[in-house]
C-alpha cells in the first residue's frame, strides 16, 4: 500500500477567484481557496479526486488517508479547504467578517462548490472529477456536488454526513455557539480577546459527541495517557480549537447550520427539481411534506454513491444516513463497527476502520 512520506508533504497552494457572489446576495471579495495536492494528473484528466475539509479542518490535517485510502499511485488527490477555515477566505482574513448584529455569517456549501468548480475546471482543467470524497463537513459538500451537479461527479463516496442538517444536529451545533458567545470576550459581535473559557466549554461538548459512550465506557480516552475525561479534553480536545480563530469556528458553525441541499438546489441556476423520476416513498418516521424536497433533490444524484455511517455516530446516526443513503439512485450504505463514534469515518490511528473504509472506497471505483 502506498503511503505518503512526511518528508514529501505537499505544499500549500492558493487560487485566486476575484470577487465572488455568494447565494446570501453578499459578496466575498477577492476570495480564494487554499489546497494541497498528491499523485499526478493523468493523461486524460480522469484520475482527480478532490477531498473537502471537515469542521476545524486545514488540509494537511486530512493528508493522512492519501495511502491507507486513496493510493497516490493511481489518484491525483486534491485537498481543498472550505470557506471559513482560516486558510481559504474566513473572517479572521478581514474580507467578509460576521454580521455585527451577530447574524450567521453569510456562506454556504453551494458557494464552497461554486468556488471549487472554478478551481478544478481552471487549474486542472477537470470538469468531472472520478471521486468526490469527504467526512463530516466534506460529506455535506460532497452532496452538494452530487445534487446541485449531476453530470459532474463520477463517484460519491460520503462518510458520516448529512446532505442536510438534522433538528438534532442542529441543537448540537446551537450548543456550541451558545458556549463560545457566552464567554466575557464577545461583545455580542466580535472575540475582544481569546475567549479561553468558552474555548473550554466549547471543547468539552465537542468531545463528549465526538465519540461514543462505548468509547469512553472501555477507556478509550486514557490510551494516549489522560487519567481522566478532564485532562483528556484539555490536552487532546482544546488545542484543537485553540489553534483557530474564534470568528472561524463561529463561520463553520454557520455553514454547517445552513446545510440543506435540497434549498440550495431551489436557488441553483439551471436546476430543477428531479422531473420525470418517480417521488421515494416517504420514510415512516419522517413527515412527509418536509422531507420530500430533500428526497427529490437526492433523487439527482447520478454519480455512484457509496454511504459510510458510524454504528455509534451521535451527530450523524446511521438511520439518519440510511434514510437518505435509500432516496440516491443505486446507492450503497455500509456501516463501520466502529465505537470512535463520528471519528470512526477519520480514523486516523485506527487501523481496522481504515481498512474498512479502503474497502468500501476500492468497491465503489471498481470497474
Amino acid at each position: 500500500m502506498a503511503s505518503l512520506p512526511g518528508s514529501r508533504l505537499p505544499q500549500e497552494r492558493i487560487f485566486s477567484l476575484g470577487d465572488l457572489p455568494l447565494r446570501s446576495g453578499a459578496c466575498l471579495p477577492q476570495a480564494r481557496l487554499s489546497y494541497r495536492v498528491v499523485g499526478e494528473l493523468n493523461a486524460d484528466r480522469s484520475n482527480l479526486v478532490l477531498l473537502p475539509t471537515s469542521y476545524g479542518a486545514w488540509p494537511e490535517d486530512l493528508l493522512w488517508c492519501i495511502g491507507p485510502i486513496l493510493d497516490p499511485r493511481r489518484w491525483c488527490v486534491v485537498v481543498v479547504s472550505q470557506f471559513g477555515n482560516g486558510r481559504s477566505s474566513s473572517p479572521s482574513d478581514g474580507s467578509l467578517p460576521l454580521p455585527s448584529d451577530g447574524g450567521g455569517w453569510p456562506v454556504d456549501h453551494s458557494d464552497n462548490l461554486r468556488a471549487q468548480i472554478r478551481l478544478l475546471e481552471e487549474v486542472f482543467g477537470v470538469e468531472r472529477p472520478a471521486l468526490i470524497y469527504g467526512w463530516s463537513m466534506g460529506a455535506q459538500q460532497a452532496y452538494h456536488w452530487a445534487v446541485l451537479e449531476p453530470e459532474r461527479p463520477r463517484r460519491l463516496c460520503c462518510l458520516c454526513g448529512t446532505a442536510r442538517t438534522t433538528p438534532h444536529n442542529r441543537l448540537f451545533l446551537l450548543s456550541l455557539r451558545q458556549a463560545l458567545t457566552a464567554d466575557p470576550a464577545w461583545d455580542g459581535s466580535r472575540f475582544r480577546s481569546e475567549p479561553l473559557e468558552g474555548l473550554r466549554r466549547f471543547a468539552l461538548i465537542y468531545a463528549s459527541w465526538a465519540a461514543s459512550q462505548p468509547f469512553y465506557r472501555r477507556g478509550g480516552h486514557r490510551k494516549p495517557g489522560h487519567a481522566s475525561v478532564e485532562s483528556y479534553v484539555e490536552q487532546a480536545w482544546l488545542p484543537l480549537y485553540r489553534r483557530h480563530d474564534p470568528h472561524n469556528l463561529l463561520a463553520m458553525l454557520d455553514v454547517w447550520l445552513a446545510n440543506d441541499v435540497s434549498r440550495a438546489l431551489a436557488d441553483w441556476p439551471g436546476a430543477t427539481a428531479a422531473a420525470g423520476s418517480p417521488r421515494p416513498a416517504a420514510a415512516a418516521d419522517q413527515p412527509e411534506d418536509q422531507d420530500r424536497p430533500l428526497a427529490e433533490a437526492l433523487g439527482r444524484i447520478r454519480a455512484r454513491t457509496c454511504v459510510i455511517a458510524g454504528r455509534h455516530d451521535l451527530y450523524f446516526p446511521p438511520d439518519d444516513l440510511a434514510w437518505e443513503a435509500a432516496r440516491i439512485p443505486g446507492a450503497r450504505m455500509t456501516v463501520l463497527e466502529s465505537d470512535l463514534g463520528h471519528r470512526a469515518g477519520n480514523p486516523r490511528d485506527a487501523p481496522t476502520e481504515q481498512a474498512a473504509i479502503r474497502a468500501a472506497v476500492d468497491a465503489l471505483c471498481a470497474p
